[in-house]
């Protein structure tokens, strides 16, 4: 059933009962990674769900964990504008969190139609719809912080231009600069949230370093490393990832002047790929040797953020990586026993 999630955090964390008893809330990409734990976080607040979903994925987190049970599911593909108009009039959707999108920079690259497609097709389709309906009151959107591109100053800032380059990267940056249009053009309530590398229980992306050092190493083999271990980035736990999008909608609620501004959500501690396997071989009390393979291109060699802006709006993280990295390994560990 995968791990437990804490109890709700106080308010500065995001996930306030008081804000998301009964309100009419659509999630969009629920079948990913951060989507599970935060429809599993909303229903907690005793959020009223409704869920867009494209694939059936059994063993996503909100599969394993019964909450496809709890939540109003409607089948389809964000690229459909008439479906995003259709759900938001149908069940008087009060709040939308948009986290829907091809996320995976290898499948980006050799994929890029799909990738604008579902990232930056989705994003207007949403918005435009959105922009019709007389219910919903605000919109967080999912960006990332690879919407900036490579930058020359490190940390990254909210203050920096997006300047993607590479197949994601620009369906980042783009799906960003389309929802500040909405919001300064048309007045339409959406936050942005640019945050680094997520990982946690639910990412069956077995060729992301997390999943897939913890899967090497359950099955005793050597966990591969794409590149020259040396790429640096933040590593952003999916618990604090479904809280932060919670936390933005509450303060946007508070202030309409929030509107078109994006935020950073980072826990400040930059870590490069050898050094973050390491840390799961030592908390998994392994001595295998990382296979360092050199194969990766098109990525960014250096590339973490700051989280100033967002700690003066109230907001901080739930876990650190030594905790995060804990609490994931006990759920890959509770899904690769499970299936033998």
């Amino acid at each position: 059933m995968g791990v437990k999630a804490p109890t709700l955090p106080s308010p500065a964390s995001g996930g306030g009962r008081e804000f998301w008893r009964d309100r009419p809330t659509l999630v969009t990409g629920a079948t990913g990674l951060v989507g599970g734990w935060l429809v599993r976080r909303l229903l907690e607040a005793e959020a009223d769900v409704v869920c867009i979903v494209r694939d059936w994925v059994p063993q996503s987190e909100l599969s394993r964990a019964g909450l496809l049970d709890r939540v109003k599911v409607v089948r389809g593909d964000v690229r459909e504008q008439n479906l995003f108009e259709r759900v938001l009039g149908e069940y008087e959707v009060d709040t939308v969190l948009h986290l829907a999108a091809q996320t995976i920079v290898g499948i980006a690259n050799r994929n890029p139609v799909s990738t604008f497609e579902t990232n930056v097709a989705g994003t207007w389709a949403l918005l435009e719809a959105v922009r019709r309906s007389p219910t919903v009151k605000q919109v967080v959107l999912a960006s990332s912080d690879k919407a900036y591109g490579e930058q020359p100053n490190l940390p990254y800032d909210e203050t920096m231009p997006l300047q993607g380059q590479h197949p994601y990267d620009v369906s980042k940056s783009a799906g960003d600069l389309i929802a500040q249009s909405y919001a300064t053009t048309f007045g339409v309530l959406v936050a942005i949230t640019r945050c680094g590398n997520f990982y946690g229980g639910g990412d069956l992306n077995w060729s992301r370093i997390v999943p897939g050092t913890i899967r090497s190493v359950l099955r005793k083999q050597r966990p591969v490393i794409r590149s020259d271990g040396k790429y640096v980035r933040d590593y952003f736990y999916v618990e604090d990832g479904a809280a932060a999008y919670m936390f933005l909608a509450e303060r946007l609620a508070q202030d309409r002047r929030l509107a078109g501004a994006a935020f950073n959500f980072s826990t400040e501690q930059p870590t490069n790929v050898l050094d973050l396997t390491n840390l799961i071989l030592r908390l998994m009390q392994s001595d295998a040797e990382p296979d360092i393979r050199n194969e990766a291109t098109h990525e960014i060699r250096r590339q973490y953020l700051s989280a100033q802006k967002a700690r003066e709006l109230g907001w901080k993280p739930l876990f650190l990586l030594e905790d995060g990295l804990r609490q994931t390994i006990a759920w890959y560990q509770d899904l690769l026993s499970a299936a033998g």
